[in-house]
């Protein structure tokens, strides 16, 4: 079993604890995805879905720990970073009222700028993108609620996320409870709660990379990891000359190690 964790368990106080825990009462080690990684590999998964033909990629994927962002022309980005800032942890460290106050959705939006503008300035200045695309579930969600195609349509119908329909349906969930939420159609009801801040940290991402319209690409991380596995399984990457540590860590099936924090 190839079993992984993402930031919600990396950034836990008692992340080691779990580890131990789970490896104790199951045999499966976590190992656990630094957040760079967690960017590569839904890239790697977006460029797979969409091939050579898209050109240069960019990626924006809000998590519930993290924001992960990545571009390039090839299957490993140019440029790939994680912030700090996934739905559902924003919700929890900065909302105290459902739905959130006027004043705390304010200042939750510019902190967020805080944090991303700098990184998306950088990923700007690795070049100019030819497909933006959005992969997580809050930004279906969100794109569902601007009108895109259900889920029940199929996995090949084009999918999108325009700024100017997320603003328009932020003034409208933003004043909502998360039981309301919960009742609209596309809208997990284990998700209601980190919707509003989703919406701001999409937009707040669209608008410094410049971008009017996010593309909604189906597959994610969890098919990224599966590809590069897959690719070294057959050969078509050597584990031995893997990017990164990282790389032969999660994926090497032989190694029983890796299930502590990845090093600074």
């Amino acid at each position: 079993m190839l079993a992984f964790a993402t930031s919600a368990l990396r950034n836990a106080a008692n992340c080691d604890d779990v580890v131990d825990r789970v490896r104790a009462e199951t045999g499966v080690v976590l190992r656990l995805l630094p957040g760079e990684d967690e960017a590569r590999y839904t890239f790697l998964a977006a460029r797979r879905w969409y091939g050579w033909s898209a050109g240069r990629l960019l990626i924006v994927d809000i998590g519930g720990g993290s924001l992960e962002l990545a571009a390039g022309r090839d299957e490993d980005p140019d440029v790939a970073a994680s912030l700090p800032l996934g739905a559902g942890r924003l919700s929890r460290e900065w909302f105290t009222s459902d739905p959130p106050s006027s004043e705390e959705t304010a200042a939750l939006a510019d902190r967020i700028d805080s944090v991303l503008v700098p990184v998306a300035e950088r990923v700007q200045r690795a070049g100019d993108v030819d497909l933006a695309v959005g992969t997580s579930k809050t930004l279906r969600s969100l794109a569902r609620l601007t009108g895109a195609a259900p889920s029940g349509a199929g996995l090949y119908v084009r999918r999108g996320l325009t700024r100017e329909g997320l603003r328009q349906i932020l003034a409208f969930i933003s004043r909502m409870t998360s039981a309301d939420l919960a009742e609209l159609d596309g809208v997990s009801p284990r998700r209601a709660h980190q919707l509003v801040v989703g919406a701001l940290v999409a937009g707040a991402a669209m608008r410094s990379l410049g971008l009017a319209h996010l593309e909604i690409c189906p597959w994610a991380l969890r098919e990224g990891v599966i590809l590069r596995r897959l690719d070294m399984l057959t050969g078509t990457v050597d584990l031995a000359v893997a990017r990164s540590t990282d790389d032969a860590q999660l994926l090497s099936a032989a190694s029983s190690d890796g299930s502590r924090r990845p090093d600074p």
